[in-house]
């Protein structure tokens, strides 16, 4: 038994709460335990904050905040939900403990309620290991761990001094610990929204923050989360351990004009890369109007009536693979019958079906790439000279007459429609015409045309990625200034592509002495033009 299933047998035998620690913001670092028990809830008590862990929640779990501010009347809904027999989980940010847990742990034991304490990642550890700093070193192990209202009473160390709500005035702390005998040449680190995409750290030292925290445009004014500070000479290996900040894509607000299903992929590698990315469906795939055709061709499958079949696409082979589900059939289907497709991004869709192609382009991944590798038939090789082409209502005949050439008999089926999605929220809307994102990938001519009809065209200093170069010719159509081209027509080769390009922006500013940007952050008014 796992103990994804140990703690929901529990649940359901007899209720009990835990308090579980969710980290300092990065949802990666939520523990093995913490997921388990989200997986198995029946009740989850968290705040606004907490809100995106939900889909790591069991889809049947009820989701509510905590009903008071008040620690008692938090206690008591916790206590009341676990003896009516619920699984309870209450989120806290960090670790519990550190996040006032022990009152509702305290309440728990009082009431008889059986609970379990799940530590999380503590800020004081985490923010630092993201800003690259290292807390300790083979000449000081020292490690002192305060919140900002107790600076006024800390008398100067040689070890590492870590800072809890430093945000409030860093300026008034570093003052504060000068006049407690630190130098003030002190080294200081200051990192905003540590362990997330915005996470911000700036570097000084302790007589020189003020004016170091003005030259990086920094104020109470525009910083809203909360920070951490370390003091001391560990601050000196910043320049040569970050490694978050200093991702290629960092912070990078990055448009991912797909279906669903589709993006998913995308958006971790883009996420691999320090990138935030944004899921903008433009097109939806829905069933053929008449489903006969597939019908006919699922049953010319199964007697062996082709020789080949052809994928041009992913969305190609979760139609076939949703229709052979619906009669019952699975991959064993295709026993006999040679797969092509038309790239790496159709062949993982035939892998997770079970069904490995015999032919997928070297060179070129596009319609005529898959072509220009088709053998000719060989009536003494080949016993059947049919090929199959599921394909989209909207797809072009070119496989088509290029196969016929060759001597293949061809049959088209519709496998799905495409129709262009409804326009995202207004918001999204602004944010593309507005300059509010980083970059935007292009995967296909109808992403171009379809993004641009539901949602208008992206700014000008937005980065543009196409996948190839008929995308790239046909954003040219639309007046967009093409400034990423993937090496190969996949999704890989282009988040890969775009991540070399920021790679080189982070240089070419470095190399200037200048503060790195990102796109977003130098708006100059107007839309971008050819």
């Amino acid at each position: 038994m796992t103990a994804k299933q140990d703690a929901g047998k529990q649940a359901s035998s007899k209720g009990w709460v835990a308090l579980v620690g969710t980290g300092p913001g990065d949802e990666g670092l939520l523990t093995v335990r913490a997921a388990e028990l989200l997986a198995a809830a029946d009740l989850i008590v968290a705040g606004p904050e907490h809100q995106a862990l939900a889909e790591k929640a069991n889809p049947e779990a009820e989701l509510t905040e905590p009903v008071d501010a008040q620690p008692a009347a938090s206690a008591k809904q916790l206590a009341a939900a676990a003896k009516s027999g619920q699984l309870v989980v209450r989120l806290y940010p960090g670790d519990p403990l550190l996040s006032g847990a022990a009152t509702d742990a305290a309440a728990c034991a009082k009431a008889g309620v059986r609970f379990e304490i799940v530590p999380g990642v503590p800020a004081h550890t985490a923010v630092p290991a993201y800003a690259g700093i290292p807390l300790t070193s083979t000449s000081s192990t020292e490690i002192r761990v305060i919140h900002a209202a107790e600076v006024s009473r800390v008398a100067y160390s040689p070890g590492t001094l870590v800072v809890l709500d430093a945000d409030a005035g860093p300026a008034d702390m570093a003052k504060m610990l000068i006049a407690n005998g630190w130098p003030e040449t002190t080294k200081l680190a200051i990192t905003w929204d540590g362990t997330t995409s915005a996470q911000q750290t700036i570097t000084s030292s302790l007589g020189r923050v003020g004016p170091d925290l003005k030259a990086a445009g920094i104020s109470l004014a525009n910083t809203q989360g909360q920070a951490v500070a370390i003091v001391g000479d560990a601050v000196a290996n910043r320049d040569k351990l970050s490694w978050f900040e200093t991702k290629p894509l960092f912070g990078w607000r990055v448009l991912v004009p797909r279906t669903k299903e589709q993006a998913a992929a995308v958006s971790e590698r883009l996420k691999d890369y320090g990138a935030v990315p944004e899921e903008v469906p433009t097109i939806a795939v829905e069933p053929p109007r008449t489903p006969q055709q597939m019908e006919r061709a699922v049953k010319g499958l199964v007697t062996g009536r082709y020789q080949w079949v052809a994928f041009t696409s992913a969305n190609a082979v979760r139609a076939v693979r949703e229709r052979f589900e619906e009669y019952g059939l699975d991959a064993r289907a295709f026993a006999g019958v040679k797969i092509a497709a038309v790239g790496e991004q159709t062949a993982h869709a035939l892998t997770d079906f079970g069904i490995r192609p015999d032919l997928v382009p070297e060179g070129e991944q596009s319609v005529d790439g898959l072509a220009k590798e088709w053998p000719p038939y060989d009536d003494l090789l080949d016993p059947i000279n049919r090929v199959l082409l599921p394909r989209a209502d909207i797809a072009t005949e070119t496989l088509l007459a290029k196969l016929t050439d060759l001597g293949w008999e061809c049959e088209d089926v519709t496998a799905y429609r495409t129709v262009r999605a409804a326009p995202p929220p207004a918001p999204i809307r602004e944010a593309i015409k507005g300059g509010g994102f980083d970059a935007v990938l292009f995967t296909s001519s109808s992403t171009v045309r379809n993004l641009v009809g539901i949602a208008g065209k992206p700014h000008a200093v937005t980065v543009i990625g196409v996948i190839g170069p008929q995308t790239a010719k046909t954003a040219a159509e639309f007046g967009l200034r093409v400034d990423v081209t993937a090496s190969k027509p996949s999704m890989t080769a282009l988040v890969d592509a775009m991540a070399e390009y920021g790679a080189g922006l982070q240089r070419a500013a470095t190399e200037a002495g200048e503060q790195v940007r990102r796109p977003s952050e130098r708006r100059r008014g107007g839309r971008r033009r050819r």
